[in-house]
């Protein structure tokens, strides 16, 4: 089954100019012969972002995107599948997950959007009860 380019764009809050921030995708599959990646950063076209090997299973791409939110696949010897590696994924239109990638303006905000992310520390444990 041919996967559809998806008309959605996630990416609205994107600043068109922005610096752009470096992003690496990466893939460990021991027999793949193909790994590609889409999204609403390149149209959900694979073909643009075909991942790297080491030649034992390790598969990247670095690429950089302007700061944003975006939705994309693994494409892996033809078969779509979201990141097993991304925090987030969301339901697209095919019955499937999409990955969701937040790119932040800065490693600083990364940091930040990482720690909203952490569980919260009991305050309270580090006072001694009387």
């Amino acid at each position: 089954m041919q996967h559809e380019i998806m008309k959605h764009n996630h990416n609205h809050d994107n600043a068109s100019n922005a610096p752009l921030v470096p992003v690496r995708f990466e893939y460990t599959h021991p027999t793949a012969r193909i790994v590609c990646v889409a999204g609403t950063f390149n149209h959900w076209q694979p073909e643009a972002k075909t991942l790297h090997t080491s030649g034992v299973g390790h598969w990247w791409k670095e690429t950089a995107l302007a700061p944003g939110t975006y939705e994309y696949c693994l494409i892996v010897d033809g078969q779509w599948m979201p990141d097993p590696q991304a925090r987030e994924s969301v339901a697209n239109p095919f019955g499937g997950r999409n990955s969701v990638l937040k790119v932040a303006t800065s490693l600083a905000a990364a940091h930040l959007a990482d720690a909203e992310n952490l569980p919260l520390q009991n305050a309270n444990k580090s006072k001694k009860k009387i």
